[in-house]
């Protein structure tokens, strides 16, 4: 499959199918698996990280968040989407909106929707939404990398031409080579941000000071997607903006501003006691 490493690859010879699962009329597709396996692989580590000394909430709790989070990146999602990259199509046919088959998320909205609902959630349960979000964040890599593979999976949201003879031919991407920007984004944001997460939360007190796992997931998340929209083809709606950045770099700026502020004010405050 990283044959496109030195050579020119047609998208189609890869093994790759359309669909993850076909069983009679009954279809389930690789974004939807994405969901499915991020969510529950990311209850399955919360599960483990809330038995750390100090956490701060119980594993009850912890079950009937996952509810609120499920809707909150699902729901929030489509509504970033709408709102950033598409409102014209979806206000001449609102209905559209519920339509959620037929693709269209946003990472920022549904970023949006899982830091309400932990602060929502914290606040009707009378616990720390922060200290939640730190451990959100640091399972948050896994949703994010199997999204990116089954961006790649689908054959959507590819790179930029490579210029060069090297790279993949998308089949609706037209005939030149195109940079693998989804799976760039899957290393970074997935494979690399999920390591240093766990890293700091299971071998340093970094999970003690509040602020501290989230902020630096809004710098690493941010830094990486700014990164790689240098090489991923602008959403043909959008184009690059006035500014001279893509909607996703210019969605992803406040995201890194507030990752440096809550790293800051974690570092100033005192940790709490486990």
């Amino acid at each position: 499959m990283f044959d496109f490493l030195n050579q020119v690859v047609d998208f189609t010879t890869l093994p790759v199918r359309p669909d993850a699962l076909t069983i009679g009329s009954f279809v389930l597709r690789w974004y939807s698996l994405a969901y499915i396996i991020g969510i529950g692989a990311a209850w399955f580590l919360l599960t483990r990280m809330i038995r750390k000394p100090g956490a701060p909430l119980s594993q009850k709790l912890l079950d009937d968040y996952i509810t609120w989070a499920t809707l909150g990146v699902i729901g929030g999602g489509r509504l970033g989407y709408v709102l950033f990259y598409n409102p014209d199509k979806y206000a001449a046919d609102p209905m559209e909106i519920l339509r959620l088959w037929d693709g269209g998320m946003s990472f920022h909205g549904g970023c949006f929707g899982v830091i309400a609902a932990c602060f929502l959630h914290g606040w009707f349960a009378k616990y720390s939404g922060l200290r939640l979000l730190d451990h959100v964040a640091t399972v948050t890599p896994i949703g994010l990398g199997l999204g990116r593979l089954a961006n790649f999976a689908n054959g959507e949201l590819w790179g930029r031409p490579t210029g060069g003879n090297w790279g993949i031919i998308f089949p609706e991407a037209g005939p030149e080579p195109r940079h693998p920007s989804q799976l760039y984004e899957a290393g970074l944001e997935g494979g690399v941000l999920l390591i240093i997460l766990n890293l700091l939360f299971w071998f340093t007190p970094a999970r003690l000071r509040p602020g501290l796992l989230s902020g630096v997931f809004g710098i690493g998340y941010g830094c990486s997607r700014y990164i790689v929209e240098n090489y991923r083809e602008p959403d043909r709606q959008l184009g690059i903006l006035d500014s001279g950045l893509t909607m996703g770099q210019t969605l992803t700026l406040p995201i890194i501003a507030a990752g440096v502020l809550l790293l800051l004010l974690a570092l100033i405050r005192k940790p709490v006691s486990a």
